[in-house]
């Protein structure tokens, strides 16, 4: 009797979803592989996928992979609006990596801090989005979704072409994600272009802007989010820019979780997360800002507002009482919120025109870039938790619809990355790529540390010194190395350092804004302090203070800094496991941009 073959389990696993893939007939190769730990010894080059149309000859990585659920062609796909970037070359993953164990760290001036929207989008050029071809009612819906496909590979083309890869940042090869934003650019009275404050210019393609004022002629919100991450100084800079390079914009302030910048932080709270119970989302410092826009912009108009001035009156009031009695009772509180879940039907094209504010209803589109907050500001204009948040890009999958008041309808689109000449490290530390699922994280940690001093503020000592006081040159492996050294982390075989799980957590940290990095308009190094002391910026600190934390009860929670939810026991958790809902969940050391004293200085060295 001859001999059994040796069958690991690894091999049996592996038959058993090649058996499941082939039952659904899913084409081979397309797994996911985002569990592994770099994903390159699944993600060969002969599996690579292209966009939705064979033409484009460059290979294109599709993240977030779901498992699909049915049988049939009928069958619901939870791949549809993944992401689709462009794939990095085996060579340049090689070359980087070299690069961050042999480039010295320099610390950068303040001057290159400083962005230009001139330099990121190049106005003018090919960096534009696609737009839906025309169309008749004579079209059927085949000839309608074949004749968007090849606009698409025209666009993809005339952007490949004119540009090398080397020089493009990521942004979206999916045809159905860019379809939803059209879907919401149509049915919109008015559009939100929601922006972090802590880089806008990243956030704000001019190309929309001019479609949305001009093509389109609709009114277009700039909504400068998450404002309690950088200093108020900055924040009226950044509103000033837009004004004088956008004059048609109406800007507004934004942040669901306000602060009171004129309280000392305590240094030993940099390492808790305040959980607010209660009435936490009715805090929200903007929605009476926005109501002024849209009221602006509807003056004259057959659209009664008032019931949303009334909503705001009745959180507000709502909040100074309220005495957070918990979670439960803040999902059910409040008035219900019609949620309406856009299917394929609603994805039928409209008419050329459209009837503007149809039946008094005017209808707000949220648009913007992943992890700017479009779904947290929902929730705070709404005043409770409406909206599935989430830190991983591409969380919001296809947009929907929410009834703020019945004359009142928002709508939130999946976030969409548009093509520009960013660095992809400044785009990794904006959260636009999920970081679980990044091939060579090193080099963006290297981005980040030549711009604040993470050796410093961490406290790291390099792994080469033999004395903590003793000097060395940096490069983004040691900084790497050193986290992991600092927090246990190993490898489960060698117990080495494990220094792609420490590049990875020191990059949460930062898009949480717990290691903040700000960048600022050109000019304002020069100018900081005639904005320090702008008469807005007094005013955007008493507002803060008067919509701050007090009153509202906090529950602290110590958690560890990696943000990653890494607990004991557990080996080699690289995929984003952050809780649903925790996208914008305040931290209390999350506050400035860089502090003039170090916040971690009276932290023990157990502590950090």
């Amino acid at each position: 009797m001859p001999r059994k073959k040796p069958f690991s389990v690894k091999q049996k696993k592996k038959q058993l979803q090649d058996k499941r893939e082939r039952k659904r007939g899913l084409q081979d190769g397309l797994r996911s592989s985002s569990n592994s730990r770099s994903g390159s010894r699944e993600r060969r080059e002969e599996q690579t996928d292209t966009s939705d149309g064979e033409s484009v000859t460059h290979h294109i990585r599709r993240l977030n992979q779901q498992p699909s659920q049915g049988l049939g062609p009928r069958s619901y796909d939870p791949n549809r609006y993944r992401l689709h970037f462009e794939r990095d070359s085996r060579e340049e993953v090689e070359r980087r990596k070299r690069a961050a164990r042999e480039q010295v760290l320099q610390p950068v001036s303040a001057e290159m801090l400083e962005l230009d929207i001139r330099e990121v989008y190049q106005p003018g050029s090919v960096l534009d989005f696609p737009r839906r071809p025309p169309w008749n009612y004579e079209m059927s819906k085949e000839q309608l979704m074949s004749q968007e496909e090849r606009s698409f590979q025209e666009y993809l083309g005339k952007i490949h072409g004119a540009y090398a890869s080397e020089k493009l940042s990521y942004f979206e090869h999916n045809l159905e994600t860019w379809r939803q934003l059209w879907r919401v650019l149509e049915m919109s009275d008015i559009v939100l272009l929601i922006t972090d404050i802590r880089h806008p210019v990243v956030n704000f393609p001019p190309a929309l802007y001019e479609y949305v004022t001009g093509e389109l002629g609709l009114a277009l919100v700039l909504v400068l989010n998450k404002v309690d991450l950088a200093p108020p100084a900055l924040v009226v800079a950044w509103k000033h820019y837009f004004h004088q390079h956008y004059p048609q914009l109406h800007i507004v302030l934004f942040t669901s979780f306000p602060r009171d910048t004129r309280t000392p932080q305590e240094p030993g709270s940099v390492l808790k997360k305040n959980r607010r119970r209660g009435r936490g989302w009715t805090r929200a410092l903007g929605p009476e800002q926005l109501l002024r826009a849209c009221e602006a912009i509807t003056a004259g108009k057959a659209v009664d507002l008032s019931s949303w001035r009334e909503k705001i009156a009745r959180d507000v009031a709502g909040a100074s009482w309220g005495n957070g009695s918990g979670e439960e009772e803040e999902e059910e509180d409040g008035p219900a919120v019609l949620v309406e879940q856009q299917t394929d039907s609603a994805m039928e094209p409209m008419g050329p025109s459209r009837e503007r504010y149809k039946d008094g209803v005017v209808t707000i589109g949220c648009v913007g870039f992943p992890n700017v907050g479009k779904s947290s500001l929902i929730n705070g204009l709404v005043g409770r938790k409406v909206v599935s948040v989430s830190r991983t890009p591409g969380h919001t999958r296809y947009f929907q619809t929410y009834f703020l008041t019945p004359s009142v309808k928002l709508c939130d689109c999946p976030g969409l990355i548009f093509p520009s000449l960013l660095p992809r490290q400044l785009q990794v530390l904006a959260g636009i790529y999920p970081i679980a699922q990044i091939q060579e994280p090193y080099t963006a940690v290297g981005y980040l540390a030549s711009r604040i001093p993470v050796q410093a503020l961490l406290h790291l000592r390099h792994p080469e010194a033999e004395e903590p006081s003793a000097e060395h040159p940096w490069c983004a492996w040691d900084i790497c190395e050193a986290w992991a050294e600092k927090r246990g982390y190993k490898t489960a075989k060698a117990a080495r350092n494990d220094v792609y799980r420490a590049a990875n957590s020191l990059l949460r940290l930062a898009v949480d804004g717990r290691l903040s990095l700000c960048f600022h308009p050109p000019g304002y190094s020069g100018q900081r302090g005639s904005w320090e002391s702008h008469a807005e910026t007094a005013e955007l600190v008493v507002l803060q203070g008067r919509v701050g934390p007090a009153g509202d009860e906090e529950e602290e929670e110590e958690e560890e800094l990696s943000s990653s939810c890494e607990e004991e026991g557990e080996e080699d958790r690289d995929a984003d496991e952050e809780g649903e809902g925790d996208e914008d969940t305040p931290t209390s050391g999350s506050g400035s941009c860089l502090a003039a004293r170090n916040p971690y200085a009276l932290l023990g060295e157990d502590e950090c």
